[in-house]
């Protein structure tokens, strides 16, 4: 009851006589909307007796049903406000979440108060056909079609007559209508027919299609109308100067108000609306009151050049203010901007402000901006979980040591479950106790994200109080506002990351993916896909690009996986002596030999089966090089580092530094290893020709060699069979050793060269 009292109260500081018909049932609205009665209303409504009809309060009531955009009761407190109330200051207290936030005062331009009057001044020498023609002239294009009424009718209400117009013609073009004023020596009621001089004539300010003149028969959404009635002539003029409206024409409606005929040029109806609703808010703000139901494209206006009731309906000025739309908006953004006043150096050289500190050491800052571009496989999505599992943990991420904090991690991509267990395959593969599970929060939308601008405030809303150090989005592309290779577009996607930055006091840190095509040829920064924005927006960004091991590299890592398998499962189930030096050990052939010598049948198989595994994750595995570009600190050397899922691991040895992508090779190396691939191509299929010649002399000689000899023999049957070239003899001679083969001494037949012990266990 306090509450309904207090609306009720406010109330009282308006008074009904005060108001236009759309502002009493505003006030209607509102009092429906905020629980109250349509007594309450009545009760109001009779200290304006002039106005006031007894049962018309009930009637309304029942036609408002609700609306997607109630009229509520800040209406009822902004009106007191307008007309002098002045409410008790409230002291403050927190905001919780789900209170309301009033309108903000910004977009206020002037102050009325402070406004002098600007006088119309009624045209001495007044030519009505100039006036209309000139309207006509600005307004409309020649083959428009202009709707415009002459006729009117009488309607009794409580303060007299009124004279309302009818629906009037639509039938001529601009150009017609200006050709025939012109050829009409005054006599405009020749050319639109006769109109009462009591009620004056109208004309609708945008063009139509000539079919009827309602809002879907307007062809172009080019104007708006903006009147005042309710202030002096001389005040209204002034303050639509003062609010540089674009106004193409300014008319006098021949009473108590000026027609402003304002360029709105939206491109459909929606956009009419978007922007007519903001060219009142910013009308009401600076004190300008406007009869709200002028707000439709197809209304009409007064037309300049006719009498209404002894008094010249004419053209005050036409295309002052700004010169468009799009000139005026940004004018009064730019006014009402929260942007702050520039500083002089001098006043803070001596008391400069502490730097944030370091989140990630000589990468990244608290409450900066990272990037992560890379290929797809690249394991993006694992490095940003590392990354959350380092911070969280305090420790290092790949090389880098890590604040320890709270973190989010915004899941876009995965399942839930999917998402989760990897985070718990990190922590395993990592090898790190969880002891700071409490610090990581995941927040899975996956199915359920929106668009950037969309879900910043939702994440600021949750994030709030959280003291957060970072959040990471895994990855932007699921919320990508807008069109990527668009610059201006991108920018203001990127700034949702900085208002998440600047609200929450946090990193934010995001991947992207690299663009189509070869990578390795360009700088880091012009590898991510899109425009250049993204790159170019974060305080660090760092890009993966694959490097391609060669094959003597893989047989290095197979060595030290294949040594690093035994001499675990020699301390786990044997007892073995340090008997072998420190070559040994990182010899997978010395390793093997041990093993065989000490190890039982049963114990080798097991070892095998692990070595398996080890030599089949060394063959997953894949190296990438981290380049980073970075805002707030030097350069770092680019770093190396291995991806053996699911996690990535630097290259502490050394061994990748000399590896180059594929596109920064110079061109003699390129060369050299194509050569030497063609070559080991050319081998394998000589050795497969070799070795099913062999095979078939044997399958028809009960398993025999052959002789040199017999060798060729049957290879040049077998090429003479296709119709290809053969080997001479004495080239068969030449190639035994390099395929593989020999001689027996005693039987001159070819036979496979023994391998060497321990060589055929690599994989």
């Amino acid at each position: 009851m306090e509450q309904r009292a207090d609306l009720l109260e406010i109330l009282e500081q308006i008074h009904p006589a005060d108001l236009d018909y759309q502002e009493w049932i505003n006030i209607g609205m509102a009092l429906k909307e905020e629980g109250y009665t349509a007594a309450d209303w009545d009760r109001w409504s009779q200290r304006d007796p002039a106005r006031y009809h007894s049962g018309e309060c009930l009637r309304k009531w029942g036609s408002f049903h609700g609306s997607t955009e109630p009229v509520t009761a800040g209406t009822i407190v902004q009106m007191a406000i307008d007309h002098g109330w002045v409410p008790e200051r409230d002291p403050g207290h927190e905001l919780d979440w789900n209170d309301a936030i009033g309108e903000r005062d910004d977009l206020v331009i002037i102050d009325k108060g402070w406004v002098e009057g600007k006088e119309i001044q009624e045209p001495k020498h007044w030519d009505p056909v100039k006036d209309l023609v000139r309207y006509l002239e600005t307004l409309f294009e020649a083959g428009e079609n202009v709707g415009y009424v002459t006729q009117s009718w009488e309607k009794p209400d409580e303060k007299g007559t009124r004279w309302l117009p009818t629906k009037g013609c639509w039938d001529r073009t601009a150009g017609q209508l200006i050709q025939e004023l012109n050829r009409c020596n005054g006599d405009i009621g020749a050319v639109l027919g006769d109109y009462n001089q009591e009620a004056g004539a109208w004309i609708r300010f945008n063009p139509l299609d000539g079919k009827d003149c309602k809002n879907e028969n307007v062809t172009d959404f080019r104007y708006a109308l903006v009147e005042s009635d309710s202030m002096e002539l001389d005040q209204q003029n002034a303050m639509l100067r003062e609010l540089e409206l674009p106004i193409a024409a300014l008319v006098f409606s021949g009473k108590k108000s000026l027609h402003a005929i304002v360029k709105i040029d939206a491109a459909d109806y929606r956009e009419y609306r978007q922007r007519v609703e903001y060219l009142y808010n910013i009308c009401k703000k600076n004190g300008l009151k406007l009869d709200t139901q002028n707000k439709n494209p197809s209304r009409l206006s007064r037309m300049p050049g006719v009498i209404r009731n002894g008094k010249k309906q004419f053209l005050v000025d036409t295309n002052i203010g700004k010169d468009t739309w799009e000139e005026w908006q940004e004018w009064i953004e730019s006014i009402n901007d929260d942007l702050p006043d520039p500083e002089s150096l001098e006043t803070v050289w001596d008391n400069l402000p502490e730097l944030s500190p370091c989140l990630i050491e000589g990468v990244l800052r608290k409450g900066h901006k990272m990037l992560i571009a890379g290929p797809s496989k690249a394991g993006k999505s694992f490095l940003q979980i590392e990354l959350c599992i380092a911070i969280a943990e305090g420790k290092n991420w790949l090389q880098w040591q890590c604040a320890r904090g709270r973190v989010m991690y915004v899941n876009l991509e995965l399942d839930r479950a999917s998402c989760l267990h990897r985070f718990r395959d990190v922590y395993q593969a990592l090898g790190w106790k969880p002891e700071h599970l409490g610090s990581i929060d995941i927040w899975n939308l996956r199915g359920k994200s929106v668009p950037m601008d969309k879900l910043a405030p939702k994440l600021i809303r949750r994030a709030a109080k959280k003291d957060y150090v970072a959040i990471i989005i895994d990855p932007i592309y699921k919320v990508i506002t807008g069109d990527e290779n668009s610059a201006d577009q991108m920018a203001n996607f990127c700034n949702q990351f900085d208002k998440v930055c600047t609200e929450l006091g946090c990193a934010v840190i995001y991947c992207h993916h690299h663009s189509k095509g070869s990578q390795g040829g360009k700088k880091s920064m012009d590898r991510a896909s899109g425009s250049g924005v993204f790159a170019r927006d974060p305080d660090a960004l760092l890009d993966l690009i694959e490097l391609e091991p060669t094959e003597a590299l893989i047989e290095q890592e197979k060595n030290k996986a294949i040594c690093k398998v035994c001499i675990q499962y020699l301390d786990a189930y044997f007892k073995w002596e340090d008997d072998l030096s420190q070559d040994d050990l990182c010899s997978k052939a010395q390793m093997l030999n041990y093993c065989e010598e000490h190890l039982d049948k049963w114990q080798m198989n097991a070892l095998q089966k692990q070595i398996e595994d080890a030599v089949n994750d060394v063959k997953a595995k894949t190296a990438w090089r981290i380049e980073g570009t970075l805002r707030e600190f030097p350069k770092f050397a680019p770093a190396n580092v291995w991806f053996q899922y699911p996690v990535h691991r630097i290259d502490d040895t050394g061994c990748l530094n000399d590896i180059q992508p594929e596109d920064e090779r110079p061109a003699w190396q390129k060369g050299k290893e194509a050569r030497k691939k063609q070559a080991e191509i050319q081998k394998k299929n000589t050795q497969a020709k070799y070795n099913m010649a062999i095979e078939s002399y044997r399958f028809g000689h009960n398993d025999i060699y052959p002789t040199v000899k017999e060798l060729y023999e049957q290879m040049k049957s077998d090429a003479e069979a296709v119709g290809e070239k053969y080997p001479a003899e004495k080239t068969i001679w030449n190639s035994l050793k390099k395929l593989g083969y020999t001689t027996d001494k005693e039987t001159k037949r070819i036979v496979p060269i023994p391998e060497k012990s321990g060589s055929g266990n690599e994989e």
